[in-house]
């Protein structure tokens, strides 16, 4: 099992969390977690390892931290598999490294956000700190349901990076993950900003620290990042009501998730009922992935030689992206089926 730290120590987290969460349904126990992660091995980025006949380097991705691409060379053919990437630098991780994509044979790349652009990163923050500041000078409290790993923290260090000077909360596993991150400063775009973020937050412990946040005027992040549950459910309970307060929604939303729900209908479902909602509610797109824009240069950057799968794209999207680089670029591109078995 390879990867960078910290991705053995948070999906550690993750794991004991969907344990925890599945109860009687989970597929595996806490004793399959422990034997997986007896076997980790642990690279740098831009190490390499033989594994058989074949070569392992691990690049970074630009997803969240520790997140890698693997480079695998075998029989003088190099094969990039792009996994979750991104290469818009955040607050949190550098972008993946355009110098990646050249001289490969076959890159096997994701297509999630094949048709749709995400806004760049710099109006992004600046939009999101400006509502922020603008609804608790107004006496509001902002609400920010986000992914306990990556997302809360990125969002602490904008609003750090702004030099934001009002009361940030945060809570849940959000507070696990930064204590983790804390101890990997090398995987951090800039560790001091995250340090500073770090400082900069009331790190909530207990039923009383989250009724007090909840009735003041400053931001709570908080998972769960889709209000499915975690202690986002709570503070979304008490801040609902008011039109002073406001939720952002900072994470993808699965269809029929309550954060969906929320965005399109207004509506939080609490104990199977949809309740009007008459605080402000907005939708930010803090994306971990590289967009349209990021994919289409990524395949541009590509030598015309590289043989082209795009995977992991919902309703057409790996088909459109694989006719785009065919026709735009003259590449061999495919959108391979589950099952499919392609020789290089």
């Amino acid at each position: 099992l390879y990867g960078v730290q910290p991705t053995f120590t948070l999906t550690g987290l993750i794991i004991k969390d969907f344990l925890k969460l599945s109860g009687y349904y989970a597929p595996y126990e806490f004793m399959d977690l422990q034997t997986m992660l007896k076997h980790q091995r642990e690279l740098q980025y831009h190490q390499s390892i033989d594994v058989g006949d074949a070569s392992l380097t691990l690049v970074n991705a630009g997803h969240i931290p520790g997140s890698a691409q693997a480079l695998i060379t075998s029989e003088g053919k190099r094969l990039l598999y792009t996994g979750d990437f991104n290469r818009q630098p955040t607050r949190l991780v550098d972008g993946a490294d355009p110098s990646n994509y050249k001289d490969l044979d076959a890159i096997i790349i994701e297509g999630t956000y094949a048709t749709e652009d995400h806004p760049m990163r710099d109006g992004l923050e600046k939009e999101f700190v400006e509502k922020v500041t603008e609804v608790v000078e107004g006496g509001g409290t902002v609400l920010v349901p986000a992914f306990g790993v990556g997302r809360s923290q990125e969002l602490l260090s904008v609003l750090s990076a702004y030099h934001f000077e009002h009361p940030v909360f945060v809570d849940g596993m959000a507070l696990d993950a930064m204590e983790m991150l804390l101890k990997y400063p090398s995987s951090l775009r800039d560790s001091s900003v995250f340090e500073r973020a770090s400082k900069m937050a009331h790190w909530v412990d207990g039923w009383n620290d989250r009724r007090r946040a909840a009735k003041t005027a400053g931001v709570i992040i908080s998972p769960a990042g889709m209000l499915k549950g975690g202690a986002s459910v709570f503070y979304m309970e008490n801040v609902a009501a008011k039109k002073q307060n406001a939720v952002f929604m900072v994470s993808f939303q699965v269809p029929g998730s309550p954060g969906r729900i929320l965005l399109e209908r207004k509506k939080f479902v609490i104990h199977g009922k949809a309740r009007p909602v008459d605080a402000r509610v907005e939708r930010f797109d803090f994306s971990s992935h590289g967009g349209r824009r990021e994919l289409e240069l990524t395949l541009s950057d590509l030598d015309k030689k590289t043989k082209v799968f795009i995977v992991h794209g919902a309703e057409g999207n790996c088909k459109k992206l694989a006719e785009w680089a065919s026709k735009e670029q003259g590449l061999d591109a495919k959108a391979p089926k589950t099952g499919d078995v392609i020789e290089i």
